[in-house]
């Protein structure tokens, strides 16, 4: 992006009244704000983006406004002078020039007219509109077109007019006189023209549903789980050289192993979707040459005085005109035109390139985006504010010139139905070609190149190994998705916007849980027998629109940024927002599903009854152990005190613990006590 405003440069006007105007700044002309005020657009060229100009009065001598820029001491006055307050750096008479007069408690203020009838009193809760302001409305006009000290005046007077002042807290004063400079100051800030200024303008001050109500934080977002990033430095591709009486065969092939950082996108937002997208790459602002800047710059006063000369010209034509004298004024411009800047290297006209051959390829293969649309010629209108039209056939220099391609439903799908894919090119000898006439000679070239161009295009896309896919469109999104997806890399990302929730709702059914499930399992038996590449480019049916193993974490967000009013006791969001569609964004990861069955593998233990648990343990193979005897099902609180009780010791048959093996740790066996024949025996159980 340039850091200086340059000629026929689309720019942005930040108004005091919060609305942005977008201009396209032309030379020698004039543009006008409205109530703000008119000024010539040599004025401006030149200059920084992020300036303040204010427009002052005119004189008598000039014909037009000049302007004044705003330093920043005076811009942020106010918080200054609060900041100095706070910090104890101000002094008396500072404190009494910005003093505001306000009634001492058990006072009264009345307000009277000429005949000493008190007209209103500062106690009462509601004063009259005409008590409050003196100046009546055709003194504010007439102070208006007075148009003194670029509107400052008008606020004074109105300030020192208000006999109420003093009934108004900090915080209403500051915005009463905050919404008398928004009206009044004649102010304005230039900015360039960037993604989120132009969707914020496109909304509120031009057509919402041209960009399908997409405001600047769902582009980022977009943009963010799209991973749209710079996809690395230009690869071009060579020239092949060939003749002219040679056909396809010469065109240069694929190579898949060099297309890297590329993505696919489907936009129906007049290419504001292209322009956030390219604007993340790093292709959207042309790149700025060495001394460019300084050149601009040095031309500014130029211009200036080239505006003064037009100026005085047309007020001594005026002046000749009504004396009857009308010769002076080819005198005024020889005599005071100012001298031309001296011609610099970067000012001086470029060389032209030599144009390659027909079937060379101006593409770069990295770093591109992949537009599919589905008339004659896609509609990115909106890139003609970038200084970027995509009819034009004789484009200037500018990155998207290499970096955006854009093709066919038709060319994706059925390619051999298209003429210009599917038509040989003309081909004619060196002698044959130098026989015609200029124009025919013309179109020769260029359905060759044409050709050469709609053959890459076509084959490169259909190669597929996109590192992502960006939609916004009115389609149905499960109708992209089917063409679209055998065409991502793994682990691609997907992210689809949409006005409304339900199309993102059907899609993401069609990736769900259960249909995965009976997917692997094999109730489909369309399915069986197929390759995963056929699988990929599976076209549906009914109850599996997709292939629902395609996508991985598939989940729909929104997201709206809201501004607030931060105040004590007084905080909520603004009720001059914009409302329309919220918008939603369905994302998720292309994924790469394996052959055959995929089955869960690791060791895993189910509760086993005490009574079994001994053979498992004697067996040593992890069988699952029987159900109890009884046959019945065993609820979780007896599973429960079994498990507890199978890790206590053992018991003797009196209830205590059995006696353990210092020496060995094992726990001694259960015994049991018997008498036989008056002798007391004991057994092991």
């Amino acid at each position: 992006m340039h850091s200086l405003i340059r000629p026929n440069a689309w720019v942005g006007l930040k108004l005091p009244s919060g609305s942005t105007k977008i201009i396209q700044i032309v030379p020698d002309t004039t543009i006008s704000l409205g109530k703000y005020g008119a000024f010539p657009a040599n004025l401006v060229l030149g200059r920084p983006y992020h300036l303040t100009f204010e427009v002052l009065d005119k004189t008598p001598e000039e014909a037009f406004s000049r302007l004044r820029i705003v330093p920043a001491s005076e811009l942020h006055a106010e918080v200054i002078a609060e900041e100095d307050e706070a910090e104890g750096k101000t002094t008396a008479a500072d404190r009494d020039a910005n003093a505001v007069l306000t009634a001492t408690e058990g006072e009264e203020f009345s307000l009277v007219d000429e005949q000493g009838n008190i007209v209103a009193r500062s106690g009462r809760e509601v004063i009259d509109d005409s008590a409050i302001q003196k100046l009546t409305h055709d003194e504010i006009e007439e102070l208006k077109r007075e148009g003194n000290n670029a509107g400052k005046d008008v606020i004074a007077k109105l300030m020192l007019s208000h006999t109420a002042l003093d009934q108004k807290t900090t915080f209403s004063l500051a915005k009463y006189k905050l919404l008398k400079t928004k009206k009044y100051i004649r102010r304005f800030q230039v900015v360039p023209i960037d993604v989120a200024t132009f969707a914020q303008w496109q909304l509120e001050e031009k057509d919402a549903s041209k960009i399908m109500d997409m405001r600047a934080e769902m582009f980022g977002l977009v943009g963010c789980w799209g991973n749209v990033h710079y996809g690395g430095e230009d690869s071009m591709i060579d020239d092949p050289h060939s003749r002219t009486d040679q056909g396809e065969e010469t065109c240069v092939p694929i190579q898949p192993d060099e297309l890297k950082g590329r993505w696919l996108v489907v936009d129906d937002t007049c290419g504001m979707l292209v322009a956030a997208m390219a604007e993340r790459m790093g292709v959207l602002y042309p790149k700025e040459e060495e001394g460019e800047d300084a050149t601009v710059a040095e031309q500014a006063p130029a211009r200036e005085a080239k505006q003064a000369v037009k100026t005085d010209a047309q007020t001594q034509n005026g002046t000749a005109q009504e004396n009857g004298d009308v010769d002076m004024v080819d005198v005024v411009l020889e005599t005071t035109v100012p001298e031309r800047p001296k011609m610099t290297t970067t000012n001086k006209k470029q060389k032209v390139r030599p144009r390659g051959s027909d079937f060379a390829i101006p593409f770069s293969q990295t770093n591109t985006l992949t537009v599919i649309h589905s008339t004659s010629q896609p509609n990115l209108s909106l890139l003609n504010y970038w200084n970027f039209d995509i009819t034009a056939p004789n484009h200037p220099p500018h990155p998207l010139l290499n970096h955006l391609l854009n093709l066919t439903w038709l060319q994706l799908l059925k390619p051999e139905l298209d003429t210009s894919y599917s038509t040989e090119p003309p081909t004619a000898s060196a002698e044959e070609l130098a026989s015609w006439k200029p124009s025919r000679r013309g179109n020769f070239h260029r359905k060759r190149r044409r050709f050469a161009r709609t053959r890459y295009i076509v084959d490169s896309t259909r190669a597929g190994n996109f590192s992502g896919l960006v939609c916004a469109s009115s389609m149905d999104p499960i109708s992209i998705l089917k063409h679209t997806l055998p065409l991502l890399a793994g682990g691609a990302p997907v992210a689809i916007y949409s006005p409304s929730i339900e199309p993102l709702a059907a899609l993401a059914d069609c990736f769900s849980v259960p249909r995965r499930t009976a997917w692997t399992s094999g109730n489909v038996p369309e399915t069986v027998g197929k390759s995963l590449e056929e699988l990929e480019r599976w076209e549906g049916n009914e109850q599996f629109p997709l292939n629902p193993t395609l996508l991985q974490g598939v989940s729909i967000q929104t997201s709206r940024a809201r501004r607030w009013q931060v105040l004590p006791m007084r905080t909520h969001p603004l009720m001059t927002e914009r409302g329309g569609a919220d918008g939603y964004v369905f994302t998720a990861w292309r994924a790469k599903p394996a052959e055959g069955r995929v089955e869960a593998r690791g060791k895993f233990k189910k509760i086993q009854p005490s009574s079994s648990k001994k053979a498992a343990k004697i067996d040593g193979e992890g069988t699952p152990a029987e159900t109890p005897a009884t046959g019945e099902e065993e609820d979780s609180a007896t599973v429960g005190k079994r498990k507890r009780a199978d890790t206590l010791p053992p018991l003797d048959t009196e209830g205590t613990p059995a006696p353990e093996n210092a020496a060995t740790g094992d726990v001694a066996s259960p015994t049991k006590k018997r008498k036989v024949d008056g002798e007391v025996k004991v057994e092991e159980v």
